[in-house]
């Protein structure tokens, strides 16, 4: 519609054409609402954000058109707080009474400004003021534009969840003006794409075709502010054509929901398909928000929805994939393993519980009923309503990982076909995009790894593509090689992508541009950057092409350079992968001259795949020639005509033959019947020999012809190891044979015998590049058919595998995936047959075979349900790309006699690693000591080779591999660069420092040594110079106290060091965060230190920190003179490092650093932000686990801050010392926002004049939730707010000086006022087992829950049965946990409902742990096994730095306690164990039973094959004997197990406290004795903890054990 005003496109709702579209719209808008909706008083509602952006044209707008009507009606403004936090009952009533104020009548109009927010919330005062007055929307976001504007929908929030209390209430008209949308950033246009997406899926496949083929150009018009006219598109004369298609898009989406909304006003059926996306995603934002955005929130759930309709059988993968790949070229989440959700606190509160429980209250649900948009296609919905969808179906798809029931396949004889071909998928698509013409692609692999290649093509402009048939077919309009490089600072991220980056390497070569500094980056995941591409890169290099590494040599990322294939003769070594190959023969055509590929270095990996492609290339008009010599002998040498591909018009991508390897293994391990309908003797794939090859010799029946292979398995049990088989034909199927052969204990068939191999065993050859997969399979497959009990071995390139009988393998096993389908896949086939197996990262398939867990229930006839881990508490969604960190190698760095050595031995063996000294290394490498090779080359050369070794180390070193590096190693530039690239790449780099005054010591003390040459200059100088280079290339600083502390012994002080190191290490490398976990259920503090100088309080620490999850260093408190600071200043940073380095060594709490401003109430300096900023970033750079962030600096020193924070979480904090900031204000819910967007906690700090101003409180922390949340109020009326607060109060202790601020509390007084208002209810313990009348556990807990305040009580029950009365017990509300004991360990564990994997291994439970339910009852119990842990850290902790030889334990006896031993000596990372037991039967029975095969049983302990550091004994106590001439006992030689210098005997025994081991021990110097009382002592600690989320107070306790122990 064409007026004077603009040109609007009208768009009808119930009736009206109350919708209006267009451009800078506000002249429009306010003459028709002016001379339409005549009234005395126009009321605006906005938020203070818009307020100054658009009031002064809004209120010009409105002038006008008053003027031009002649109306005298006023013209009111309300503004609101921006943010959720508005859509209230507070803020609702606050406007409520302002309309009365301003004596607003019922004629009043009331225009609502905003985005959802404001819209919601004005809908709903304009349909309750008054009994309902008129109101506009004006949508300012395309989120609120094409959703909540659209339907009359208005509500606001409760702490129950979002709009559930609300009206309908239609607005007399709505203007989205398009304009608007160019003035948000990109995020709030993506948010809002979400909707249109989710939209034109339900019912406009047109729409969506459009949306999916052109998003860049749709993107663009949606935030690109036009240049020239400012009115540009307000009439359709001067619109673009990107206006015009955004005009197209969103019109078309409000249309959709106008025709719905007509329909069905009330939401009773059709109404409710406008929530597709929304039932998961509603419970995702409502856990996330406000980090993250509702559109976002939906996009995940879309995804997630989408796969509920898959696995119903309603929907095709194709749809699942095209909205995947829609929804993610508007750049929005369709995972929680999204990095931009992933990185927020909240996310670890995602859990699959939580999630369904938010489900509940879901508007759509009828009763308990959930209910889902279910699609059938794009454009087309299952049923025209919300359908109803069993809890188990979602809780599927939700779950992270999956079990397969093991049972026969109730669908055979099953015929089906597997998805296509990975590879050809692949090939087909780059010869497609460079082709010329149009090619109609049909069967298409929709996964990650094809959406991976197409987005790529699509982002280098080589191709276009769109779909038809529903998106069965994908159309490629192929660009004729001519490629470009994208825009500058784009990056082609391909994940895990293998195949895409071998090919897109070669690809981006080809790319022309005039531009001599175009490039293209490609990058990918952790995993990606591992694995080689370096031969195709020096192949390409070698022809001119010029690629660089950018982290480490041979791996992605690289930088590739336009113009870059010249073409010619070209060696590329194929021995890895046939991939280089492929690679290079796609795209050799379009090379300047023709190219001749010659491979070299021996056998060529793969033939199969180098043929394939040949074959496909002949497909699209281009004949390679493979050379041959004199005889006819075919040569490694292929020659590629120049030329295009010529696109056929279509082309059917044949199946998988590698996903089609699982079907016919299922049939061949159940002894069923399988057909693959699309896979024969005549496809070009290697693995479709798999059938003939494998399984018929295993025992299956094979009838194969040109296009399909049937297989029927014999009966189960029945099958025949292979012997000897060649798998080089088809590596990727190893996998697949590996599993079938752990089950085959036939002998082979003959011919196939291999000399030396048992009969049962498989040996696998011909896979050396399954090394270097998306993780290193043959490693893989050991490791986990390991938790089978089966036994493997290995050889350069392959794997031999001993099967066992099916009744003979291990139930339970937990197979981690390392992020690889084939790995799931195959061990899927083996859970078919073995009962409760989990397959980990059951996403992972989605590379290959995204709805492989729905076929394989749906067309197999397997059913799969889905499992929460115990050590994850994501949710699982579709297109996960997070894997767990890859380990990288920790360099040291620092003056030579800072300690790097010692600590290097430490940190190595925490990290169950290895120390290297590079110093060692360059003499390997030169064959010279260090001052010989200065003395006879020169400092330059050498500084020159000691930089090639760094760059070495970071190529070839990988895992948890500790290097210490020379002091020197910072004197070159280029050596500080390599430092710091790899620090900016993630690498850890710690600078080891002590007092300069102590490593002049020590150094003076050595003097000049034969290896390393004296400087030449003053120490001190080279110190001066060093520091700052040190510090420029480190990410970390570890200050080294290697002397005692006051009070301490050596070996206390070592003790301490080794768990400091411990937790450093642990923590920077990502293993272990230190961090209590903070929520609701389980409340925590931290203990503020107000000390100016800890060194007169080590006494003090342990005490003081009783209770406490955490210790707060308020650095600005600290003060070199030992006297409390007077006035603002910082104290120097080499105080502050001393200080906290002894605090590391007196506590293993986790520390919060915090330097408090004079402003926000402490004495840093409010006026020196780069001061302020100094010492923060120190506080992450010492790896604390908390740095406080305050809210009061400017935003460049809170970005810097966030951006290096690394494992560190950030407490972003805002005290208010005035009282005038009110709970319920607007001042609150800024710094909240301010607290959520940079914190991981958030940290609020009132002060309360009365007791009332805690309720305000509570009810602020109910309603705010995004993050962790301290919130509390200072003051001695504010003291009941700190009882209260769940997350980290702020606690004193009686010891103290004084309080760090006024009302606070200790942390007995904090748990004592949580028991007494009901926060805090009394739970019962117990003892199970028998006999158990003279245990010391009783004492042990009671004595810990009395010193830190707890109501509980521990008490015995004795029994020898896991009976009724027991289960009564510990099902009770009242059940707080319970340690168990001898007969009842393994008895009890069938009354869990989960057990950790330890205790599965081990094979008993010493420990239960109740997990809650909102506080409710017990929702599940958990079994655990404390002993190992105990044995663990007892041995930890007591051992001498490692000298990098092997560790070797001893155990002695083979009852159930050696299980523990041997675990815990297996998790030490011993090389080998050694069992002894006077029973030789019972050792080789224990032995057998572990899956790890490192354990040796022997015959005595007076002959040892191998010197033990580690002896545990867990036979009686008075069992040893060191007398060689004793009648009874077991003799122990103590010249045989104490031949090592140093080490740790632990003895299991109760009593005597000093057996004969000990006694042993203590006469031999450099070994440790723990008694068994302490192991006692040890695992009650952790049970403690694991029941009460505290700390144990060990001293206290241990003293009250060991008194009750001597008095029994």
């Amino acid at each position: 519609m064409s007026s004077s005003f603009a040109d609007v496109l009208k768009i009808s709702i119930l009736g009206n054409e109350s919708i209006r579209v267009g451009f800078h719209l506000l002249p429009y808008i306010f003459n028709t609402v002016v001379t339409t909706l005549p009234s005395s008083t126009y009321v605006l509602v906005t938020d203070t954000n818009l307020s100054r952006l658009y009031l002064p044209d809004i209120k010009a707008a409105y002038e006008d058109a008053a003027a031009k009507a002649g109306s005298k009606a006023r013209f009111l403004v309300y503004e609101v707080a921006p943010g959720e936090g508005a859509k209230s009952r507070k803020v609702k009533e606050e406007i409520e009474d302002w309309l009365l104020d301003n004596k607003c009548t019922r004629d009043t109009v009331i225009l609502a400004f905003g985005g959802g927010v404001i819209g919601d919330l004005t809908g709903f005062v304009a349909a309750t003021f008054m009994r309902g007055v008129k109101f506009v929307q004006i949508p300012t976001t395309l989120l609120s534009m094409v959703d909540s504007a659209v339907g009359g929908k208005t509500a606001i929030d409760t702490p129950h969840g979002k709009n559930l209390i609300g009206a309908f209430w239609q607005p007399a008209y709505i203007f989205a003006d398009l304009a608007f949308l160019t003035t948000l950033p990109p995020r709030e246009v993506s948010n809002g794409m979400a909707e249109v997406v989710k939209t034109a899926a339900i019912w406009k496949d047109d729409d969506f075709a459009l949306l999916e083929s052109r998003s860049a150009e749709i993107s663009m018009a949606a935030s690109t502010k036009l240049t020239g006219s400012p009115t540009a598109g307000r009439f359709a004369s001067d619109r673009t054509q990107a206006q015009s298609l955004l005009l197209q898009v969103v019109s078309g989406s409000i249309y959709v929901k106008a025709h719905i909304v007509t329909i069905d006003e009330r939401e009773t059926g059709l109404r409710n398909l406008v929530n597709f996306g929304h039932t998961i995603g509603h419970a995702i934002e409502a856990v996330l928000t406000p980090a993250m955005l509702h559109g976002e929130c939906v996009s995940v759930g879309i995804i997630l929805e989408a796969e509920v309709a898959r696995f119903l059988g309603v929907l095709s993968q194709v749809a699942v994939g095209r909205l995947t790949r829609c929804l993610q070229a508007y750049n929005l989440p369709v995972s929680i393993h999204d990095r931009r959700i992933t990185a927020l606190p909240a996310s670890s509160q995602l859990s699959v519980d939580r999630l369904l429980d938010i489900m509940k209250i879901d508007k759509k649900n009828s009763g308990p009923a959930k209910k889902i948009v279910l699609l059938s296609r794009i454009g087309k919905t299952y049923e025209e309503k919300a359908s109803v969808v069993a809890d188990d179906v979602i809780r599927r798809v939700l779950c992270e990982a999956a079990t397969v029931i093991s049972a026969t396949p109730s669908k055979s004889p099953v015929t089906m076909a597997t998805p296509g071909s990975k590879s050809i998928s692949n090939r087909v698509l780059v010869l497609a995009a460079l082709g010329k013409g149009t090619c109609r692609i049909r069967n298409l692999l929709h996964s990650d790894d094809t959406a991976v290649m197409m987005n790529a093509l699509a982002e280098l402009k080589g191709a276009e593509f769109s779909w038809e048939d529903g998106g069965d077919t994908i159309v490629v309009q192929g660009g004729q090689g001519r490629l470009s490089a994208p825009t500058a600072g784009t990056q082609l991220y391909l994940g895990n992508a293998g195949t895409a980056a071998r090919f897109l390497t070669t690809v981006c070569t080809v790319v022309s541009d005039t531009t001599s500094a175009a490039a293209t980056v490609i990058t990918g995941n952790a995993r990606m950057k591992q694995r080689p591409i370096g031969p195709l890169v020096d192949a390409l290099s070698a022809n001119g092409a010029q690629v660089k590494f950018l982290e480490g040599p041979g791996c992605l990322p690289l930088e590739i350079n336009a113009n870059g294939l010249a073409g010619g003769h070209i060696k590329l070594a194929a021995s890895v992968s046939s991939q280089y190959v492929s690679s290079i023969l796609l795209c050799a055509p379009y090379a300047k001259e023709q190219i001749t590929l010659e491979l070299t270095g021996g056998q060529v990996i793969s033939q199969p795949y180098i043929d394939m492609t040949i074959a496909m290339m002949r497909e699209f008009g281009i004949d390679v020639q493979r050379q041959t010599d004199a005889s006819g002998k075919l040569l490694d040498v292929y020659v590629i005509p120049k030329g295009v591909y010529a696109n056929p018009a279509e082309y059917n991508v044949e199946s998988d033959a590698s996903s089609a390897t699982y079907p016919l293994a299922i049939a061949a391990i159940t002894g069923t019947t399988c057909t693959i309908s699309n896979i024969g003797s005549s496809s070009l794939q290697g693995d479709a020999r798999f059938a003939k090859e494998v399984l018929e010799p295993m025992g299956c029946t094979v009838e194969q012809t040109a296009t399909s292979t049937k297989v029927t398995g014999p009966p189960v049990g029945q099958l025949r190891a292979l012997g000897n088989v060649d798998m080089e034909p088809m590596t990727d199927a190893f996998l697949t044979a590996s599993v079938l052969a752990a089950v085959a204990t036939l002998p082979p068939l003959p011919g196939r015998e291999v000399s030396g191999l048992r009969t049962e065993g498989s040996r696998i050859y011909g896979i050396a590049n399954q090394r270097v997969k998306e993780c290193n399979r043959i490693k893989a497959m050991r490791d986990e058919l390991a938790k089978f009990g089966v036994e493997t071995d290995e050889f350069d390139d392959g794997i031999i595998v001993f099967g066992k009988k099916q009744g003979e393998l291990h139930q339970g096993a937990s197979v981690h995936c390392y992020d690889d389908h084939r790995v799931a896949m195959a061990f899927s086939v083996l859970s078919c047959l073995i009962p409760k197996t989990i397959i980990e990262e059951k996403r992972c398939v989605e590379k290959t075979w995204p709805n492989f867990w729905d076929d394989l229930q749906n067309k197999i006839g397997i059913a799969v349900e889905g499992v929460e881990l115990e050590t994850h508490n994501h949710a699982s969604t579709s297109g996960s790309t997070a894997t767990a960190p890859e380990p990288r190698p920790i360099f040291l760095i620092g003056m030579r006699g800072a300690g790097k050595t010692y600590i290097g031995r430490i940190a190595g063996d925490v990290l169950g690693g290895e120390y290297t000294d590079a110093d060692d290394v360059f003499t390997q490498h030169t064959g010279l000591s260090v001052s010989e090779f200065v003395a006879a080359k020169g400092w330059a050369e050498f500084r020159r080779t000691e930089t090639a070794i760094l760059a070495g180390f970071i190529k070839e070193k990988r895992g948890n591999h500790v290097i210490g590096l020379g002091g020197g190693i910072v004197e070159t530039p280029e050596a500080r660069k390599v430092l710091a690239d790899y620090v900016k790449a993630g690498g850890n780099v710690v600078h080891v420092t002590r007092e300069l005054e102590a490593i002049e010591g020590y150094l003076d003390s050595i003097g000049s040594t034969a290896a390393r040459p004296a400087w030449g200059e003053d120490f001190a100088d080279v110190f001066k110079r060093r520091e700052p280079w040190y510090q420029e290339c480190s990410s970390h600083e570890f200050y080294n106290t290697l002397e005692p502390l006051g009070g301490q012994t050596q070996e206390d002080h070592h003790r301490a060091m080794r768990g400091e190191c411990e937790r450093f290490f642990r923590f920077i490398s990502g293993v272990a965060s230190n961090r209590p976990r903070l929520s609701s259920e389980n409340p925590t503090s931290f203990l503020s230190l107000t000390f100016p100088d800890l060194t007169p309080v080590h006494d003090l620490i342990t005490e003081i920190t009783e209770g406490a999850d955490a210790v707060e260093l308020r650095v600005d408190l600290l003060s070199p003179t030992g006297n409390a600071p007077t006035g603002p200043s910082l104290p120097p940073t080499r105080y502050v490092a001393k200080q906290l380095s002894m605090l590391r060594l007196l506590t293993d709490l986790p520390i919060v650093f915090s330097v408090r401003s004079k402003d926000q109430g402490g004495f840093a300096p409010s006026d020196k932000p780069d001061e302020y900023l100094e010492m923060v970033r120190f506080g992450l750079q010492s790896a604390c686990e908390y740095v406080d962030l305050e809210m009061a600096w400017p935003a460049s020193v809170l970005d810097t801050v966030v951006a290096e924070k690394r494992q560190s979480h950030i407490i972003a904090s805002w005290h208010d010392w005035t009282g005038k900031m009110k709970w319920d204000g607007s001042q609150v819910e800024d710094k909240y926002r301010s607290c959520a967007k940079y914190g991981d906690v958030a940290k609020i700090v009132g002060t309360a004049t009365t007791i009332l101003d805690n309720t305000a409180l509570a009810t602020f922390a109910a309603s705010h939730i995004s993050k962790p949340l301290l919130a509390i109020n200072m003051g001695a009326a504010g003291q009941l707010s700190r009882i209260m607060n769940p997350v980290l109060t702020p606690v004193t202790h009686s010891a103290m000086p004084s309080r760090a601020a006024p009302g606070q509390l200790t942390s007995h007084e904090v748990l004592t006022g949580r028991n007494l208002i009901g926060l805090l209810p009394p739970k019962r313990f117990f003892l199970f087992g028998s006999p158990i009348a003279q245990s010391v556990s009783p004492t042990l807990h009671n004595t810990g829950f009395q010193v830190l305040g707890l109501p509980h009580v521990y008490g015995r029950h004795e029994t020898t049965e896991a009976d009724k009365a027991v289960e009564e017990i510990i099902r009770s509300p009242d059940f707080g946990g319970a340690s168990v004991t001898i007969p009842v360990k393994l008895k009890v564990m069938s009354l869990m409902d989960t057990i950790s994997e330890d205790a599965k291994i081990i094979g008993a439970i010493n420990t239960i742990v109740p997990r809650w339910t909102n506080g409710t009852g017990v929702s599940s119990l958990h079994g655990e096994n404390t002993d190992w842990q105990a044995i663990y850290g007892a041995a930890q902790l007591n051992l001498p730095p490692s000298s990098n030889e092997p560790l070797v334990g001893l155990v002695i006896g083979a009852g159930g306690t050696c299980r523990a031993a041997i675990y815990a000596l297996h998790k030490l990372g011993a090389s080998k164990i050694l069992l002894f037991n006077r029973t030789r039967e019972n050792a080789l029975s224990v032995a057998d039973s572990f899956p790890f095969k490192s354990i040796e049983v022997v015959d005595s302990l007076s002959s040892l094959p191998a010197i033990p550091s580690v002896i545990v004994s867990t036979v009686p106590g008075t069992s040893l004997t060191t007398d060689q001439s004793a009648t009874e006992g077991i003799y122990l030689d103590p010249n045989t197990v104490f031949r090592s210098e140093r080490g740790v005997a632990i003895d299991m025994a109760y009593k005597p406290h000093k057996t004969a081991l000990l006694a042993t021990a203590e006469q031999h110097k450099g070994w440790k004795s723990i008694s068994g009382v302490e192991i006692l002592c040890l695992q009650g600690f952790r049970q403690f903890q694991l029941w009460t989320g505290k700390r144990a107070p060990k001293d206290k306790i241990r003293k009250a054990v060991m008194d009750a122990y001597f008095g029994a």
